[in-house]
């Protein structure tokens, strides 16, 4: 079977039917990855195709270096569509620990009286403030795990780097999330921030 790298070459050279060949490869596992991500069958579909339009535009104007690696990078340029979808629409996740537990779980009022519900509100929204506030490498690895539910391997792979740096990444926004909260002077689960 001819390889992406040689699809790449062949298409650069002007053979049409080379990118097609690419995209028929591997559109079912873009489309995932921006899936896990927004979510939304149409807004995937709608990403997928833009993902597939700026890779032949960087193609065409020789943007492309990554020899051998394309499905990394068209990877990358979905997981980046993905992630700026995310970040225009501004939905944040409530964020789920490894061990299951909301760091809102000390909100789960016994009855969802007005105050209780505003101030719930109220602590989600500062939490998607703080959220954005992360550097950006954390808020995404953060973002991905616990809204787009992904591994830290398809993490890893989205973003280019290896495992250990994206559970890094995340042990990193956890603990800064931490700061910012005792900053803010917010309750949270203490055994759900421990090193």
């Amino acid at each position: 079977m001819i390889s992406d790298a040689q699809l790449v070459s062949l298409y650069i050279k002007g053979n049409e039917e080379a990118f097609a060949q690419l995209l028929k490869r591997h559109k079912s596992k873009v489309y995932t990855t921006i899936y896990l991500i927004v979510k939304d069958q149409y807004i995937a579909e709608d990403l997928l195709q833009e993902t597939f339009i700026k890779a032949i535009n960087k193609l065409r104007s020789g943007d492309y270096n990554e020899e051998g690696k394309f499905l990394p990078w068209v990877m990358r340029i979905a997981h980046n569509l993905a992630i700026d979808y995310f970040r225009r629409a501004k939905r944040y996740p409530t964020v789920i620990m490894e061990d299951g537990t909301s760091i809102f779980n000390s909100l789960n009022f016994s009855e969802d009286s007005t105050e209780s519900i505003q101030i719930k509100d109220e602590t989600h929204a500062l939490l998607r403030n703080l959220i954005q506030t992360l550097p950006d490498p954390q808020k995404e690895v953060l973002l991905m795990r616990h809204y787009g539910e992904m591994s830290f391997q398809e993490i890893a792979e989205a973003t280019g780097v290896s495992i250990n740096t994206a559970l890094g990444r995340m042990r990193y926004a956890l603990i800064n999330l931490r700061k910012k909260l005792e900053k803010n002077n917010i309750a949270y689960d203490q055994n759900l921030y421990s090193d």
